[in-house]
């Protein structure tokens, strides 16, 4: 058995963020692209953003810190600390509108 502290993990994908380019960074913490279960701690600072791209299989996002805004399309959801965004099957793009930090969860089909 592992255990992971998220809130730490966050902490760090943030102070890498700020060190970033795009202002972004992320680390798989269960999983991986052979897996059918990924999840992912990521930190945007404020302004940043996951460009759109589509994911091949169901995912959320669950808000560790701050606020994100998750856009497919026309619509829009905001999320906070605490917060679980259920991701649409649709192209989508995550903004952080403080500077945030979440896990991603993707369950890949078989």
């Amino acid at each position: 058995m592992q255990k992971f502290s998220l809130v730490a993990m966050g902490r760090r994908q943030l102070e890498r963020a700020a060190e970033s380019r795009g202002g972004h960074a992320a680390e798989t913490v269960v999983g991986g692209h052979e897996r059918i279960l990924r999840q992912t701690v990521i930190g945007l600072r404020k302004g940043a953003e996951q460009t759109d791209h589509e994911v091949n299989g169901e995912a959320t996002i669950y808000v560790l810190e701050g606020r994100v805004r998750l856009i497919a399309g026309k619509d829009s959801w905001e999320g906070s600390t605490g917060d679980l965004l259920a991701v649409p099957d649709e192209r989508h793009r995550v903004e952080a509108l403080q500077d945030s930090t979440f896990l991603l969860t993707v369950a890949m089909p078989r």
